[in-house]
C-alpha cells in the first residue's frame, strides 16, 4: 500500500518560491480528505483520496460512482478504487458530488 504514497520532491532541480503552490503540492495537502472528481467518460467520483503517484493515478476508498445513463442516473458505492490519471478531466477538494444527487 506504500507505493501509492507521493512523495515530496523537487522538481528540475529547481525549488518553487514558499508562496507557490504546484498541482501535486495541492494534491498532497488533499489525502484524507474527500475528493469530487469528473471523468473523461462522464463519470462523477466522490471518494476519500488515500495516496496518488506522479501520474496522478490515484485511490480513493469510501467511493460513490456517479454514471448518467439513458435510463437515468445510476449511483454505485464501491470500498476502495484506482483511477487512471490520465482519465481525470477535473478535482474538487472537498466537493460532495454532483448537484442534484
Amino acid at each position: 500500500k506504500q507505493w501509492y504514497q507521493r512523495r515530496v520532491a523537487i522538481t528540475a532541480g529547481t525549488a518553487a518560491s514558499p508562496s507557490t503552490l504546484l498541482p501535486l503540492e495541492l494534491v498532497d495537502k488533499c489525502i484524507g480528505s474527500r475528493m469530487h472528481m469528473t471523468m473523461k467518460n462522464d463519470r462523477e467520483i466522490v471518494g476519500v483520496l488515500l495516496g496518488f503517484d506522479d501520474f496522478v493515478n490515484m485511490v480513493l476508498e469510501d467511493v460513490t460512482e456517479y454514471e448518467n445513463t439513458a435510463e437515468g442516473r445510476r449511483v454505485t458505492k464501491l470500498d476502495q478504487i484506482l483511477l487512471h490519471g490520465s482519465n481525470i478531466t477535473m478535482m474538487v477538494p472537498g466537493g460532495e458530488g454532483p448537484v442534484g444527487q
